[in-house]
């Protein structure tokens, strides 16, 4: 029982730092100022991750964990947050 709430912390922990990942550089692809830090970043960055996985699933493709996987959630985070930037704008 121990090993499995470990496993579910440390997966949650390597999603985070993930997504903290693809948030950065997502950001790094849309320069100009955002209304939010590394926290909003991250949460970007996994949001991302899901759509782009998602909306790629819904399409066919079907990324998986390989480059292809990296490039659809990078864009997944770029469209969270150029939506993000647009909702904070107004």
């Amino acid at each position: 029982m121990e090993g499995a709430a470990v496993g579910g912390v440390i997966g949650l922990l390597l999603v985070a730092l993930v997504g903290l990942v693809i948030g950065a550089i997502a950001k790094l692809l849309m320069p100009g100022p955002d209304p939010g830090g590394w926290f909003v970043t991250m949460l970007l960055g996994i949001a991302g991750s899901w759509v782009g996985s998602f909306v790629a699933n819904a399409l066919g493709v079907g990324i998986g964990g390989g480059a292809a996987g990296w490039i659809g959630a990078v864009l997944g985070a770029m469209l969270l947050l150029l939506v993000y930037r647009l909702v904070k704008k107004s």
